[in-house]
């Protein structure tokens, strides 16, 4: 696996029971991955050289992130190496326009867009779509990064100039009418097997993603199930191998297409305990061509809540602070990812399972504030009962 972050770390974990040894190349020993993997190989992957050594000897090579320079993987796969997913499926989740052409061709729902390359194509747009419009850096970005709104033609011109300034591709899509955000989570073998989880819900402050709700709650069974199909069609014609994440907006007429992502995916971190089969399990399973495991639910009500750095640090240490999670809620299940605690940082998360979505969703929520911050946000007292 390209890539020595939380995504290979747990990937690692899933590969133990199936037998099968996960080669991480990290670009630091302290990486998540490479704080527990055995095989850990040093360097970068913008290093053709660095690739084409790491990629000896490997049954498959499979990725973190999708930041791998597409001609390196041109490359490796003309020099025979096994790439899952291969580079012409996996540029459309590197480029957001060819993402956006794919699938517009496609005839998928997809919001109006047009590629930036000058402020008055930005300008344009406004003229025609509306304001406020969204501006995206065509590459790169997560969490929020890579995106700009542009309420007003002023604004436009002048973030658009210092941009294009910079060297940023841009592109420029209308904004949604969104009630929410629902994420559709396949993957798809070599053999041409397709599998997809339940259709989730996820929720977003500041551009980062705090919760996961599986199953989305309230999704109309025939919405859930048109997102699904989507997902698999999208796998299908771009040839991915592996996971696909597809982030959606719930729109009044339907689903909207957002992102894709073709690695496991935050979306997707409730499996390891809320489904029959982990995303990171059948991402093994799908890039080594093993029939696809079964996505059931474990419970009726999943969530997943994101563990992520305090703005101020809290005066208990990590290990202190679990001790007291688990005396209060012995069902919870933590992940943390080895990571140095910073300010917004997703260090960890961790997943509560149930009967019914309110109370998971409040005890999830409780959890994951008293791991990143140690403070109860219902004023518990960590002594026993509730603070006077």
């Amino acid at each position: 696996m390209i890539g020595g972050g939380q995504l290979a770390r747990m990937t690692h974990q899933a590969a133990i029971p199936l037998g099968q040894s996960l080669r991480v190349l990290a670009v630091s020993d302290s990486d998540p991955a490479a704080l527990v993997a055995r095989d850990v190989v040093l360097g970068t992957h913008t290093d053709l050289d660095a690739l084409r050594a790491f990629a000896k000897g490997c049954e498959v090579v499979t990725f973190d992130h999708e930041h791998v320079p597409g001609e390196h993987l041109r490359a490796l796969v003309a020099e025979g190496v096994k790439v899952h997913p291969g580079p012409e499926a996996l540029i459309h989740a590197q480029d957001k326009l060819v993402m956006r052409r794919k699938l517009s061709g496609m005839g998928l729902p997809v919001p109006p867009f047009a590629e930036v390359t000058a402020p008055a194509d930005a300008l344009a747009f406004g003229a025609e779509h509306g304001w406020p419009c969204v501006l995206k850096a065509v590459r790169g970005g997560y969490d929020g990064k890579g995106v700009w709104m542009l309420n007003t033609p002023h604004s436009a011109q002048t973030v658009v100039d210092e941009l294009l300034a910079a060297g940023t591709p841009l592109m420029v899509e209308q904004c949604v009418p969104m009630r929410r955000e629902l994420a559709a989570l396949v993957a798809r073998s070599p053999f041409g097997q397709g599998a997809a989880w339940p259709l989730v819900e996820t929720v977003q402050s500041e551009g980062i993603c705090v919760e996961v709700l599986a199953p989305a709650p309230a999704v109309d069974p025939g919405v859930a199930e048109a997102a699904q199909e989507l997902a698999l069609r999208v796998a299908e014609e771009l040839g991915v191998v592996g996971l696909l994440a597809v982030e959606l907006f719930e729109t009044a007429d339907g689903v909207v297409v957002n992102e894709l992502a073709m690695r496991p995916h935050n979306s997707g971190h409730w499996t390891i305990e809320g489904s029959r089969t982990s995303q990171f399990e059948q991402h093994l399973r799908a890039v080594l061509d093993y029939p696809l495991g079964v996505t059931d639910l474990a419970a009726p009500a999943v969530v997943m809540a994101n563990v992520l750095g305090a703005q101020n640090a809290p005066e208990m240490g990590p290990d202190e602070r679990l001790h007291h999670l688990f005396a209060r809620f012995p069902d919870a299940h933590v992940h943390l990812y080895g990571k140095a605690e910073r300010p917004g940082r997703k260090i960890g998360h961790v997943t509560l399972l149930g009967e019914r979505m309110d109370d998971v969703r409040e005890r999830a929520k409780l959890a994951a504030h008293w791991l990143s911050d140690g403070v109860w946000l219902d004023g518990y007292d960590i002594h026993g009962g509730q603070q006077q």
